[in-house]
Formats: C-alpha cells, sequence, structure tokens
C-alpha cells in the first residue's frame, strides 16, 4: 500500500527539548485526519518536516514515498498558523501570486470560495480582521489541487459562528483522493468531519485511530477521549 504521508523513526531535536521522539506513522489517501495533542507536543514541528520547512535529527519523513525538496512541494498545499501576507496586498492579488506560483491552483475554484466568504476581490490585507486574513491563506491553500494538505489550527482565528463554514469549506473542496492533516485544539468544532486521528504526547505518538473505532468500539467520542488520555 501507498501512503501519502509516511514517517521513519522521525525524529526532531531542537537546542533545549525533543520536540519528535521516533516517530513511526502512515497515512493513507483519501482521509481527513485530525493531528491533536496539548501544547508542545510536537504537531507544528511534525507538519513543518512535512512541508519541507525543517530537517529531521534522525529518520525521514515521506511524501508520497519522497523526501520533503521541490517535487513534494508540488503536491503538498501548507497552511501555517501565523498569517503571512503582506500588508499591500488584496486578496485578488493573492490569489493572482499563487497561480503564478502554483501550476495546481484552480483560480475558478478559489474565486468561487472568496465570493461565499464574502471578501472581495479588491480587499487590502491591511483593513482585514485576523479571521479574514486567516479565510484568505484558506483559500488560497484548499485552492490548489494537492495530494497532501498541512492544515495548523485553521479555525482557531475565525469566531465560532464561522467555525462550520471554514470546516464545510475544507471539506468540500480538498480531492477525493488527497490526505488531509488538521492540527487543532478545538477537538470538538472538528471532530464530525475527521476520519482518523492521530493523538501526539510529548513527541510520541501516543494512539493512531479511526473516529469510527473510537466511537464504536471505545463508545465515546473523540473530545472525551482527548480529555481523558492527556487528564492533568
Amino acid at each position: 500500500m501507498s501512503y501519502t504521508l509516511e514517517c521513519q523513526t522521525l525524529t526532531k531535536h531542537y537546542p533545549q527539548s525533543l520536540a519528535l521522539n521516533q516517530i513511526n506513522l502512515q497515512l493513507g489517501k483519501g482521509k481527513i485526519v485530525g493531528l491533536l495533542g496539548p501544547n508542545g507536543s510536537g504537531k507544528t514541528t511534525l507538519i513543518k518536516l512535512a512541508n519541507g520547512l525543517l530537517t529531521p535529527t534522525q529518520g525521514q519523513v515521506l511524501i508520497n514515498g519522497q523526501p520533503p525538496g521541490i517535487e513534494t512541494k508540488k503536491v503538498v498545499a501548507y497552511l501555517p498558523e501565523r498569517t503571512y501576507l503582506p500588508d499591500w496586498m488584496t486578496a485578488g492579488k493573492a490569489m493572482a501570486y499563487f497561480q503564478d506560483f502554483y501550476e495546481n491552483f484552480n483560480m475558478e475554484k478559489a474565486e468561487d470560495m472568496l465570493v461565499r466568504l464574502g471578501i472581495a476581490k479588491q480587499d487590502r490585507i491591511k483593513t482585514m480582521s485576523k479571521g479574514t486574513r486567516e479565510k484568505i491563506q484558506l483559500i488560497l491553500v484548499m485552492s490548489r489541487e494537492a495530494d497532501l494538505y498541512l492544515l495548523d489550527e485553521p479555525i482557531g482565528g475565525v469566531d465560532p459562528a464561522a467555525r462550520d463554514y471554514i470546516l464545510d469549506t475544507i471539506i468540500t473542496n480538498y480531492r477525493e483522493d488527497a490526505t488531509v492533516l488538521i492540527s487543532t485544539h478545538l477537538i470538538h468544532d472538528i471532530e464530525h468531519v475527521l476520519d482518523e486521528v492521530v493523538f501526539l504526547n510529548q513527541g510520541r505518538i501516543a494512539l493512531h485511530e479511526s473516529v469510527k473505532q473510537i466511537q464504536t468500539e471505545r463508545e465515546t467520542t473523540v473530545d472525551a477521549l482527548f480529555r481523558e488520555v492527556f487528564r492533568c
């Protein structure tokens, strides 16, 4: 079986900490996977390693069987936790930039999402709220016809009323054979869209199960199980 994302004894040391400790993980195609864990558990480090922004201390991460590089960047769409678009850009210019940069960017899809989220092409990044900026970044990422979507806290900065709309945007705009990895603390809000969950704790995988398995065999919710596993 081929995997979209595979980690083999993946380890990452920082000067003062061990962020990931010999992670072994395989994520198949066509899955929406929740990457869950407390602060400092290694979620963002794992996402950055998969995106090629960091290099492993030991082991490797593979995208479609290849280490991160020029070829994998063509098929990986990454949404960072923090906004990065320059203030001088408008929504339309940001979309044009992505269209120039990525061959798999679908402008028609981006324009449709922009309309549905109530944002005008001429709106400037500088005048947008934090939540609207995050919506723009989500539009840019989900308009790519990628194999792997890496979403770091995609609903963290939006108000509760917009979260379902954002999640609907995610699940209706990714390719059916692609993999979506979502890091979040808002488990209750996102549980209904997930196929699998990965619990990270102190740089190690504490659990990797399907949501259906948790709900039927364990007879609980992902949110309740998370609270039990990570109880202080």
